[in-house]
């Protein structure tokens, strides 16, 4: 029995993020499964993921973007979640350099 654990990290993995560390605030990012996913928060706001151009073949992340802002980095906060909004990610056929340390 893990309480949970592993059907809510598929939940939240196939979304498109998950969290490496539970207990700490951040959550990495990876490749969504779905084209539109929202979580209906307590006070009315709602979390939207959006991917587009997303298919089987289409399986990389080329940009991805928080309320229209770019992120540079693979991952975003629980805070991000709780104050409502749209992570947005471009998808494409090819490997990019999006999310790679330089």
């Amino acid at each position: 029995e893990d309480c949970g654990q592993m059907s809510a990290w598929y939940i939240l993995n196939s979304m498109g993020f998950y969290q490496v560390c539970p207990g700490k605030p951040v959550y990495s990012i990876g490749r969504p499964l779905f084209d539109e996913t929202t979580i209906n928060l307590s006070d009315g706001k709602t979390f939207t993921i959006r991917t587009n151009n997303n298919s089987s073949e289409n399986k990389y992340i080329q940009a991805a973007r928080l309320n229209g802002n770019p992120l540079t980095e693979p991952f975003f906060t629980h805070e991000d979640i709780v104050a409502g909004g749209i992570l947005e990610f471009d998808m494409g056929s090819t490997p990019s350099k999006w999310g790679v340390k330089q």
